[in-house]
């Protein structure tokens, strides 16, 4: 089906991306992927390339054109490239939410220059080992002492935390105020106290560092304070539907390309002296996953709009969230089958789609989570 979601400028944006993707990211996948972790050589590229801090104001060296249809743009172009680690959607869509709409004016003259030169790479800090969906059950704590928060406390499963210069990290500033009591504080990387963990060795996804965080009596100036003290719960509510949207389109598109590779392998693919193709199984499982991912899209790609309108609720971004997710995994599942053994392959970019999109389900709330909130917005 058509989509109508873009302008002639995202088309052009579109190329721009394709051809940065091509040229800067591709070639280095395979190395980066061993060495765990991507160069901060791509993240200064990407910027000099306008690809980082697109809705934020020239004045910062943004691109000053506050429109998610380019974050959606560039995050389709990384799945279509089977760029998996790069972890700018979690830069663009997630952390400069926060950033935008929260820092002061002197905040922002300080992180957002880097942010759009990729000279700072960031990362939001929520889970903890004994805290994962719920954000109420954190146990890091930001004590006030003068002019500074004191920082205890550790977080993992963190993405870009390996690389990342400045963290946002969600933390406990009044411990008996429930999730009234929860702020954010961003730490700099170098910040005494302030450890790196291992880089976490995952199924999939293998060249995104996603890190243990650990604060040790860190003394963060009063002024990193992001937005009000006690606020933070609802900060993280407000912006979460944006994260999960992000996750939707991505999920999206990788069942687009998936299959899209899958329907080019059951025509060339013999088996019993005819293209795989040809045999009716085959086709009816064709046919359903083209259905699944039609309907897929046009869901997405309404949703996209929605936000862009401020129209978007939880449970709507909850929704898109776990139903693509969901449906993403069966698709890549379901193609790795058709292409048998040769699925099994890792050289075969289906095999390496389905262990990159196997936590699409987890992280940014489970489905499960999903599941609740949009139950509990219904009345139940």
């Amino acid at each position: 089906m058509r989509r109508d979601l873009f302008d002639s400028e995202h088309e052009a944006f579109r190329e721009t991306a394709r051809t940065f993707v091509a040229k800067e990211l591709v070639p280095h996948v395979d190395e980066w992927e061993q060495a765990g972790v991507v160069s901060r050589d791509a993240w200064r590229a990407a910027g000099a390339q306008g690809l980082l801090g697109m809705a934020v104001d020239e004045r910062y060296g943004g691109g000053g054109v506050d429109d998610f249809r380019f974050n959606v743009v560039l995050d389709e172009e990384l799945v279509a490239g089977g760029v998996s680690g790069w972890g700018a959607p979690v830069h663009n869509d997630i952390n400069l939410t926060y950033l935008q709409s929260l820092a002061t004016e002197e905040q922002k003259q300080r992180w957002l220059p880097g942010f759009c030169s990729g000279e700072t790479i960031t990362a939001i800090a929520m889970t903890e080992p004994g805290a994962g969906s719920d954000l109420q059950g954190i146990r890091t704590t930001a004590v006030r002492e003068g002019e500074n928060y004191v920082l205890n406390g550790q977080k993992t499963f963190i993405s870009n935390g390996i690389l990342a210069d400045l963290v946002i990290v969600v933390a406990r500033t009044d411990p008996d105020a429930g999730h009234e009591g929860i702020s954010l504080i961003v730490v700099e990387r170098g910040t005494p106290g302030f450890e790196r963990g291992r880089n976490l060795d995952k199924i999939g996804q293998k060249s995104q560092d996603t890190a243990e965080l650990y604060f040790d009596d860190v003394r963060v100036p009063a002024e990193n304070l992001l937005g009000e003290e006690g606020q933070g719960f609802i900060y993280l509510m407000q912006n979460l539907p944006q994260e999960r949207l992000s996750i939707a389109v991505a999920s999206a598109a990788s069942a687009e390309k998936v299959l899209s590779l899958t329907k080019d392998y059951c025509r060339e693919r013999t088996a019993f002296g005819r293209p795989i193709g040809k045999f009716q199984n085959t086709r009816f499982e064709i046919a359903e996953m083209e259905t699944e991912v039609q309907i897929g899209r046009v869901f997405v790609d309404r949703c996209v709009s929605e936000h862009l309108r401020g129209e978007l609720s939880v449970p709507e971004a909850a929704m898109a969230k776990w139903w693509l997710s969901e449906m993403n995994k069966r698709v890549v599942d379901r193609c790795l089958q058709l292409h048998g053994g040769y699925g099994y392959m890792t050289e075969y970019p289906v095999a390496k789609a389905y262990l990159d999109s196997r936590v699409q389900t987890l992280y940014g709330g489970t489905t499960e989570i999903m599941k609740e909130i949009i139950g509990r917005s219904l009345g139940f």
